[in-house]
C-alpha cells in the first residue's frame, strides 16, 4: 500500500505563489508518475501537470509557463511551484501516483485526500 501526505495549499491573493508538495511512503517498489490533479466546484477533476520517471513533464494548457513541476525521486516526493496564480486555478489539487508495490508488472494508482488552493482578493 501507498500512502500520499499532500501539503502547500492555501490562500492567495490573484498573482501570487503557491507551492505544494506530495511525498509517497509506504511499500514501494517503484514510482512511474506523479502529479497533480485539481477540481474546482461542479466541475470534473482535471489533470494540472505530471511528470514521468524518465523526466519527461506534462501540463494542462492554461497552466503553462506558470506552473513547473519537479520531483526528488530519493524522497518520492513531487512538487508543484505555481506562480502568477488566477482565481480560476482555484479548486483542490490531489496528488496522483502510479507506481508498482512489488516487482510484479502490475501498476496501482494512488490519489492524495487533497489540499484546498483558494486564489481571491
Amino acid at each position: 500500500q501507498v500512502q500520499l501526505v499532500e501539503s502547500g495549499g492555501g490562500w492567495v491573493q490573484p498573482g501570487g505563489s503557491l507551492r505544494l508538495s506530495c511525498a509517497a511512503s509506504g511499500s514501494i517498489f517503484r514510482i512511474y508518475v506523479m502529479g497533480w490533479y485539481r477540481q474546482a466546484p461542479g466541475k470534473q477533476r482535471e489533470l494540472v501537470a505530471r511528470i514521468i520517471s524518465g523526466g519527461t513533464t506534462n501540463y494542462q494548457d492554461s497552466v503553462k509557463g506558470r506552473f513547473t513541476i519537479s520531483r526528488d525521486n530519493a524522497k518520492n516526493t513531487v512538487y508543484l511551484q505555481m506562480n502568477s496564480l488566477k482565481p480560476e486555478d482555484t479548486g483542490a489539487y490531489y496528488c496522483n501516483v502510479i507506481a508498482r508495490v512489488t516487482p510484479a508488472p502490475d501498476e496501482y494508482v494512488y490519489w492524495g485526500p487533497g489540499t484546498q488552493v483558494t486564489v481571491s482578493s
